[in-house]
């Protein structure tokens, strides 16, 4: 069964705008992980967040996925439970 998550308004922290705006390859990076996040694949969660990602959609809830760019770099994308907005942000702005 494939997975259209409700995404809301997309907006993302200063940090990560900025680095999207000094560089392309992270922006289009971004992208893919927003394409990811809508059709339901968490990146790198561990089966617990996976899980509890899986209740939040037929339970309602906050959603939360982790991509990683490299060793030193990655992003989260949460959408807020009622679906009305979803955040990019890096771990160290939660």
């Amino acid at each position: 069964m494939a997975t259209q998550v409700k995404m809301g308004r997309i907006v993302c922290t200063r940090g990560v705008a900025m680095l999207m705006d000094e560089n392309l390859g992270f922006a289009a990076f971004v992208n893919d992980c927003l394409s990811r996040h809508m059709a339901g694949d968490w990146g790198a969660l561990n089966q617990e967040d996976q899980k509890a990602n899986q209740r939040a959609l037929l339970e309602g809830g906050r959603l939360l996925s982790n991509y990683v760019l490299n060793p030193h770099l990655r992003v989260w994308v949460i959408t807020e439970s009622d679906r009305s907005v979803s955040t990019v942000l890096f771990p160290e702005e939660y």
